[in-house]
């Protein structure tokens, strides 16, 4: 069929340019149409299917509501950093708009995503460079986080780029931007998750050894100063807000469970079924078929690896993108006691470039069985983005019901006169805060902020509401308020609000 005979001809042209490798001088002009094409799709997918009334969750009302107008910010727990904020900032200062932001966002991730893979144009051909985005992209994670306030996605940016620089700076001397690029891409890295960043610079570190890199020491200095860089604010914050480093790295070991040797493997593949949080993650495998990829990517990454074997071109930069992304996956499974797809995205974005270079590999040009291997390749792809599409949108409709729950109970604050300025504490106090324009505080927990008495008498003066579930009761100091039924959020039911004088 004519179809058949144009997937055949792509892929065949694709692997024809991979045995060949990139051609000096045409790298990065191939590289240009699959890298925007790629980005492209990837934003208007996920603006036309992921984004519509998907709402702030918890975390990203954290982070936006340290620049946004629309209600006091939240506390800022000390696992947090402010990278997330600055990226936010210049969209919030103009609109409480969320659709503005998802649409910001959006265009953002797409750009991000075309320039981390724009620095490997020299590295690996142009087609392998598009798959990797591509399969990158349509991961369930990636879709869904495209346009939120969260870190993960651009800390992954962070090390495509920096690995993709620091190879560059190894092999060519006269590669001038090089250096400077990587130091940026691990800085940028550890202004959006500190530790991560670590993680990043430290594997490189013993890359520009192992290698004798072109320049191995300048390199060091780099990626120390990149480290150094990107965690001034944190440290900074530390010593102003936390106490000092030391007691904000215990306190942010604590609020994640206490760090130490787990093994959380099978978390991962629990939560990959469109799970954002797994914690505790005791809870059933559900849906295996969503995890499969995930068991078969060292397979795929391993022949990735072994077909650029005898390419010496392509063999260095796919070992170090593999060593590099197994780094930044080894805390989140074998440190930490729970799990959240999110995490790992950094160590997808780097395996995606040696499965990416087995694939089209597999579909090399032969007289016999090309077809085969490509029709093969092609259906198993295309299997793989139904599962993920659909673990997408089924993540993106949960938020939507929330994102209403959430609404309806916002209007029902401000119908018993929680109105600004005002205090919400209790269950969901941080979502149902910032959407009601008001204060979240939490007298206890990860988000402890205030004392009770504080709490209390701050009741004598402006409306504060205290939010509880099911049958839990109120704290002391609220008992005497009236209660007032509130609308379900998810699995949160029985909600009731226990709202002061000054709110009536």
């Amino acid at each position: 069929m004519r179809e058949t005979g144009v997937i055949n001809g792509a892929l065949t042209g694709a692997a024809g340019e991979v045995l060949r490798g990139p051609r000096a001088g045409t790298a990065a002009g191939n590289a240009l149409p699959w890298l925007a094409a790629v980005s492209a799709a990837f934003v208007l997918v996920h603006l036309a299917l992921i984004a519509p009334g998907l709402g702030l969750g918890w975390d990203e009302s954290v982070y936006v509501s340290q620049v946004s107008p629309q209600a006091p910010a939240a506390f800022f727990s000390a696992p947090r950093a402010r990278g997330v904020t600055f990226l936010v900032a210049p969209v919030t200062a103009l609109t409480t708009s969320v659709m503005a932001l998802r649409v910001f966002m959006a265009v953002l991730a797409g750009c991000g995503l075309f320039l981390a893979l724009w620095v490997w144009r020299r590295l690996l051909p142009a087609p392998v460079l598009g798959v990797a985005g591509g399969l990158f992209a349509s991961l369930w994670i990636t879709m869904f986080y495209a346009s939120q306030a969260m870190p993960n996605l651009w800390v992954a940016y962070g090390a495509l780029a920096a690995v993709g620089c620091f190879l560059r700076a190894a092999r060519s001397p006269g590669d001038r931007w090089a250096p400077a690029g990587m130091a940026a891409g691990v800085a940028f890295a550890a202004l959006m998750r500190p530790t991560d960043a670590v993680w990043l610079a430290l594997p490189l570190a013993v890359a520009a050894v192992v290698m004798r890199a072109w320049r191995w020491p300048l390199l060091l200095v780099l990626l120390a100063a990149g480290v150094v860089a990107g965690c001034a604010p944190w440290i900074v914050e530390a010593y102003v807000s936390y106490g000092g480093l030391a007691a904000r790295l215990d306190r942010a070991s604590e609020i994640q469970g206490r760090l130490g040797w787990y093994f959380s493997i099978d978390d991962h593949v629990r939560a990959l079924d469109g799970r954002l949080l797994c914690r505790p993650c005791d809870v059933a495998w559900r849906h295996p078929a969503a995890a499969l990829w995930f068991f078969v990517l060292p397979l795929l990454v391993a022949a990735g690896v072994r077909a650029a074997a005898r390419t010496r071109r392509h063999r260095t930069p796919l070992v170090v993108a593999t060593v590099v992304g197994a780094a930044l996956a080894a805390p989140y499974l074998f440190t930490v006691g729970y799990a959240a797809p999110r995490f790992l995205l950094p160590a997808y974005a780097l395996l995606a470039l040696p499965v990416a270079y087995g694939l089209v590999r597999a579909c090399r040009p032969r007289p016999r069985g090309r077809r085969i291997a490509v029709g093969i390749v092609a259906v198993a792809v295309a299997a793989h983005l139904a599962i993920q599409f659909r673990v997408a949108d089924s993540a993106a409709e949960r938020v939507r019901r929330n994102t209403a729950d959430l609404g309806r109970i916002a209007a029902e604050l401000r119908a018993l006169g929680v109105r600004p300025p005002c205090v919400v504490s209790g269950a969901e106090a941080i979502r149902i805060a910032f959407r009601a324009g008001c204060a979240s505080r939490q007298p206890w927990g990860h988000d402890e902020s205030i004392t009770p008495e504080e709490l209390a008498a701050a009741a004598g003066h402006r409306p504060v509401a205290v939010v509880v579930a099911g049958g839990g009761r109120p704290p002391a100091y609220a008992r005497a308020w009236p209660a007032h039924p509130l609308p379900d959020l998810g699995s949160l039911t029985g909600l009731r609000v226990h709202v002061s004088a000054a709110g009536r």
